[in-house]
């Protein structure tokens, strides 16, 4: 029973069992609640009309109660003294209590039909015994009688019940028989999907399914195939990560294995090693801040849980911050204005927020020409504080916008590590934004300058 498909028959088959059980008992309950009573008045009719005949013609009334019999009625007639007549097929069971038959001979009625007990496997239409009967009494030739009545279900609906019974047991087979057709089709792509996932499973991403289905199931393979392309676009980030990051390690590497071995040469003059171990020392300066960014986007990772979130004023907040760089902002002799309203209240993790403006305004210091401007502005809109920082550096081509949150990524190839940049800065910025469920656009013109703009929640 582990296949897919022998379970959705399974419980198909079980289904039908347990409908069909239910729509039996609904049925029957039905009978007994409504239509007993019914049935009952008018068998009581025709056993009247019965009797009125054989009253009146006392010489035809066994052969005309013969005749009722075959017309589909199963009759009894006794006067409770040892005559009993039988007309039509046999009772199945013959349990009627004397003290009924003796209530008939008195001149009341039973109504043996309306009295059936509510049996929930058992339809009292259906069940063949003189006490599922009505009686009234008859008198024939001054002798008294009991005249006992219910309808012959074999005579009245013998071929319609065998006609009845074909009809649902076909229409079973041929409905479980176009389920296993129609369940393949069902499963078929399902067992595609499983494929799939081993196929991902083993690294092999570049998957094709059905796209031409409609239903729930042709939108599982579509997102399955937008999945498996964001699998392999992970796995390719995964892999230019880790070729980055042995890039990133290994050109200093190189570069201080180099000037090392340079150093140890003793014809070497004392300004020469000085350069060198400047070079050495950049280097090295290098490989440190690569690591704690590293360390810093992987304990980002980790730590969404764990932000310690407060309320506090933005703009001594960003302040703060550009007192930090007033050193490099004097000597570029850039200007920096800052439009901050002083009641502006934000609620996030101040230190992770620092780690934001200041990777942004290093940005904006660091490719701003000498005598420009830097722009910070913040104002809050529609539930949202937007901070805006623009600034009049040279500007980014559009063609590499949509690639500068990717980590190791430059926008300025010629620079590399001379600006003492990594790559990591702006992908940090970014996680922290998110981390604090806001966004981070960019805007930019070559020649006319960068804008960045982070909208935070007001939480």
């Amino acid at each position: 029973m582990k296949s897919l498909y022998y379970r959705v028959l399974f419980i198909t088959i079980a289904t039908v069992a347990v409908s069909s059980l239910l729509g039996f008992l609904a049925s029957n309950l039905y009978y007994h609640t409504k239509l007993k009573a019914f049935n009952d008045e008018k068998l009581i009719r025709i056993a009247g009309e019965t009797r009125n005949f054989a009253s009146e013609h006392p010489d035809l009334a066994d052969s005309y109660l013969q005749s009722a019999a075959e017309l589909g009625y199963e009759i009894y007639l006794t006067d409770g003294s040892g005559i009993d007549r039988f007309y039509g097929n046999e009772f199945r069971e013959h349990d009627l209590l004397p003290e009924n038959v003796r209530l008939v001979l008195g001149g009341d009625v039973y109504h043996g039909v309306a009295s059936f007990p509510n049996k929930p496997f058992v339809t009292g239409f259906f069940e063949n015994s003189l006490s599922n009967t009505v009686g009234i009494p008859l008198q024939l030739d001054g002798k008294s009688y009991a005249l006992f009545l219910r309808p012959d279900t074999m005579l009245q609906f013998g071929e319609l019940r065998i006609f009845f019974a074909l009809v649902g047991g076909l229409t079973v087979v041929f409905s479980l028989l176009f389920f296993l057709i129609s369940t393949r089709y069902l499963v078929k792509p399902i067992t595609k999907l499983s494929e799939a996932t081993k196929k991902i499973a083993q690294g092999h991403y570049n998957l094709t399914l059905p796209k031409n289905r409609r239903d729930e199931i042709g939108q599982l393979g579509v997102h399955f195939t937008m999945m498996g392309k964001e699998l392999e676009r992970v796995e390719q980030a995964r892999r230019q990560f880790v070729a980055d990051v042995s890039h990133e390690i290994q050109s200093p590497l190189t570069s201080i294995h180099g000037f090392a071995q340079t150093l140890s040469n003793p014809e070497l003059s004392a300004e020469e090693r000085i350069r060198y171990a400047a070079v050495i020392a950049e280097e090295s300066g290098h490989l440190s801040r690569l690591g704690r960014q590293l360390l810093t986007l992987s304990s980002l990772e980790q730590s969404v849980d764990g932000m310690n979130i407060a309320s506090f004023r933005l703009k001594p907040h960003i302040r703060q911050v550009v007192q930090v760089l007033e050193w490099q902002l004097a000597e570029k002799k850039l200007a920096l204005g800052l439009s901050v309203p002083d009641d502006l209240v934000i609620k996030a993790d101040e230190d992770l927020l620092s780690q934001v403006w200041m990777n942004l305004l290093a940005n904006a210091v660091k490719y701003t020409p000498d005598e420009g401007t830097i722009r910070v502005s913040a104002k809050l809109t529609g539930g949202q504080i937007e901070v805006a920082i623009s600034d009049t550096g040279q500007g980014i081509p559009d063609v590499e916008l949509p690639f500068l949150f990717d980590r190791f990524y430059r926008a300025d190839h010629s620079r590399e590590r001379s600006t003492g940049g990594s790559g990591l800065g702006l992908s940090i910025v970014q996680k922290i934004v998110h981390m604090h469920g806001g966004q981070i656009e960019l805007a930019s013109k070559q020649g006319q300058g960068t804008t960045v703009t982070v909208k935070l929640p007001q939480l």
